[in-house]
């Protein structure tokens, strides 16, 4: 990749993180089951540019939250984990770009459909692992009375985790539906 292809794509990525970042900012409309709406910029991006910047995606929005004052401190490790290793890992749907981008080429929309589909799932599975894992550690002091931990942290995060899979599927769905052609690298 020549420089200025290279600049190109950690631009794009610095803009996709701040567009996942205006979108993190619509209201809860359910607590904490509301889908991260911030996940579709960056799947998109993944599965455009790959791996790397995907993950530079991811990480640019994770520290976009504390510059505009939207984490939640308990602790170091909290932040480290909810905040630099969940928001980074969404760009894991750039694993399967490779494979996309040529299904795309081929004009296999199935197959690019099912692709889209498992590497949005991959990403927000692993996402929502941190946030589950963050959730039982660190938040499980918020649990109801007689709830544990674990089954708490699964009880907010799943749902939330699933939810956030499901609009970036169908916002996938739409776009290579649509207009595949976005996907496409100059």
């Amino acid at each position: 990749m020549s420089t200025s292809s290279n600049s190109r794509a950690l631009i794009e990525a610095a803009l996709f993180a701040a567009l996942a970042m205006v979108l993190s900012f619509i209201p809860d409309f359910a607590s904490w089951v509301t889908p991260s709406f911030g996940a579709i910029p960056l799947v998109f991006l993944s599965l455009r540019r790959g791996l790397k910047y995907g993950l530079v995606s991811g990480f640019i929005w994770g520290l976009l939250h504390f510059v505009l004052g939207k984490v939640y401190y308990l602790s170091l490790s909290q932040v480290v984990i909810e905040y630099l290793i969940a928001f980074t890992v969404m760009g894991l749907a750039g694993l399967f770009a490779n494979r996309f981008q040529k299904q795309l080429k081929a004009q296999q929309r199935a197959k690019a459909l099912a692709t889209a589909y498992l590497a949005s799932f991959v990403a927000c599975a692993v996402r929502y692992f941190f946030h589950f894992v963050a959730g039982f550690l660190f938040w499980g002091s918020y649990a109801p009375k007689g709830m544990s931990a674990v089954w708490y942290s699964l009880t907010v995060n799943v749902p939330a985790g699933l939810a956030t899979w499901g609009i970036v599927a169908i916002c996938l769905t739409v776009l290579i539906l649509s207009y595949p052609r976005l996907f496409e690298v100059d």
